[in-house]
């Protein structure tokens, strides 16, 4: 009696149940309620992307099925298939230009744009910059020695490969005659060794020698605030040069008479005679000058320009501070070469730190002017390999010598104007005061004066045209303009998608826990139906007919 009692508890609440499903429907309240937060014209109608109510159309869930079927028809007339495809036909055509103005602006931001900006700052004091000064005959005549000829005077074309003069009716008497006393290398001659080093640091110009006065900002400056230097044009002379222990000198004025001004004897007669277009004699004149950064060497045979004797020439120069911007938006480069030659890097640096890899590696020397610690070339490497070899790479620059803009560099821009020295009331004086004759001052003096235009300096920037926040601004402004979304309404659709997949989970779950207590069930139930057809022997037929029914309900 105690498994009848069971089997028809358990029928009875299983008969309950079906019932409930009748009323409630097949999934009950919560079920109901988790579709209806899943229905996707549910979605259309609560979703803030603009439109999307309009095509899809919700009647909504009400208590009667009567009630339900009135409004949804009463939705279905408002919403007719021809408004919803016009609804329709806006959207795609808001989402069509919203991907292609998207696409544009992403396109855009990819080629990576930049602007510059130019802004002068007003400064109390400005850091004066180097200048250095050059020579443009790089070897004084007078001090060739006989040593000096037996090996260089090929190099510098005074004698040709026997060590004899070349065509000696084109010289003038003492030329010809300072060489004949030179060259004369008689059978017991022995030469000494020799250094181009050496040659060029001793035959150069001596700036003491070609100075005539110095001031800096009016105060009396000499050749000992200039430190020396080697370039193409051999040996020169740099003023605020980067020194050790020396503090760089700086102005707080603007305008000529507070710069630097130094009066120089170009020393005409000691320049090398010309006997044909060659390399090491000069056509020119004067002196070569560059204004440059102490942070770059001197690159004077290319970035200087020239001052001409009998003048004083007036440069008036504006500091300007230059930032690049690295790839992708630009081409500057930060950080210096692996040589080590500079510590920091520039152009002109690299252009050095060039040329002298190519010139060891091909000559396996270098050449006076350049750093590092292989040998000095010989005057034959010099006329042989590292000349020719240094014209060639100049000629093959663009693509075995690539030196990219620092992305931070100071540069100066110059103003030249110049004056005719001497005055005609002035010559008189200058000859008593130098002892020169007035041709003399005319062709061998000159003054040079560097000055700041004014206490200024000039700021020239790149910039990103085009940043992150830009883009997504954009796009953000088109995706409102279109189709009235924001970054919320993206949220929205994953939210979306997460209930779905979620309510598709639970719902293949309570499949499988029903499955299971089905089989559960009726294996409870399955020795009932003995019994009963035991107890039927006994029991009025109304009673097993009832009981009969439960049987059926229950299992």
């Amino acid at each position: 009696m105690d498994l009848k009692e069971s089997c028809e508890s358990e029928a009875i609440r299983e008969s309950t149940s079906v019932v409930g499903m009748g009323s409630l429907g097949p999934l009950g309240p919560s079920s109901s309620g988790s579709s209806v937060s899943s229905s996707w014209p549910a979605f259309a109608q609560r979703s803030t992307l603009h439109g999307l109510r309009h095509i899809f159309p919700y009647g909504g869930g009400g208590s009667s099925s009567s009630s339900s079927s009135a409004h949804s028809a009463r939705r279905g007339g408002r919403f007719s298939a021809a408004r919803r495809l016009l609804w329709t036909a806006a959207l795609l055509a808001g989402v069509f230009l919203l991907a292609l103005e998207s696409s544009e602006r992403l396109a855009y931001f990819l080629s990576y744009p930049h602007v510059t900006s130019v802004d002068a700052v007003v400064s109390g004091s400005l850091v004066f910059p180097a200048v250095t000064v050059c020579n443009l005959n790089a070897y004084r005549f007078s001090r060739l020695t006989r040593n000096d000829l037996y090996h260089a005077g090929e190099l510098l074309e005074l004698l040709d490969v026997h060590l004899q003069i070349p065509e000696p009716h084109l010289a003038e008497p003492h030329v010809l005659a300072f060489l004949t006393e030179r060259a004369n290398f008689s059978a017991g001659y022995r030469p000494k060794p020799f250094s181009m080093h050496e040659f060029s640091e001793r035959v150069g110009h001596d700036l003491q020698e070609m100075m005539l006065y110095c001031r800096f900002q009016g105060q009396e400056c000499s050749h000992q605030d200039f430190s020396t230097v080697f370039t193409r044009y051999g040996k020169c002379y740099m003023f605020n040069g980067p020194e050790e222990g020396k503090n760089l000198r700086t102005t707080m004025k603007g305008g000529t008479g507070n710069g630097l001004e130094i009066m120089l004897d170009i020393q005409q007669d000691e320049y090398l005679p010309v006997w044909g277009e060659t390399e090491e004699t000069a056509f020119e004149a004067g002196i070569r000058v560059q204004i440059h950064s102490q942070a770059e060497p001197p690159f004077v045979h290319e970035l200087g320009f020239g001052v001409a004797p009998g003048f004083q020439t007036f440069v008036a120069t504006q500091e300007q501070r230059l930032t690049y911007l690295p790839p992708p938006w630009g081409e500057c480069v930060s950080q210096a070469q692996e040589s080590g030659f500079f510590p920091v890097y520039s152009v002109t640096a690299c252009r050095i730190e060039c040329e002298t890899r190519y010139i060891v590696e091909n000559c396996n020397c270098r050449m006076v002017h350049m750093p590092g610690d292989s040998p000095y070339c010989t005057p034959e490497q010099y006329k042989d390999c590292a000349e020719p070899a240094l014209a060639a790479l100049s000629a093959e620059e663009s693509s075995s010598c690539i030196c990219r803009t620092p992305c931070n560099m100071t540069r100066y821009n110059k103003e030249l104007s110049m004056v005719k020295i001497p005055s005609k009331t002035s010559a008189r004086y200058l000859e008593k005061k130098f002892n020169r004759s007035e041709k003399y001052i005319t062709d061998n003096i000159l003054v040079l004066d560097v000055f700041f235009e004014a206490l200024n300096y000039e700021t020239i920037e790149q910039k990103k045209a085009y940043e992150v926040a830009g883009l997504l601004g954009d796009i953000g402004g088109q995706m409102g303009l279109f189709i009235g979304a924001s970054i919320l309404t993206i949220l929205e659709l994953f939210d979306y998608a997460y209930e779905v997949v979620k309510e598709r989970l639970l719902d293949l779950l309570s499949r499988e826990e029903e499955e299971e207590s089905h089989g559960e069930d009726v294996s409870t139930c399955d020795p009932v139906v003995n019994h009963s057809e035991t107890i039927s022997h006994t029991v009025s037929v109304p009673l097993q007919t009832t009981l009969g029914t439960l049987e059926e309900i229950a299992c």
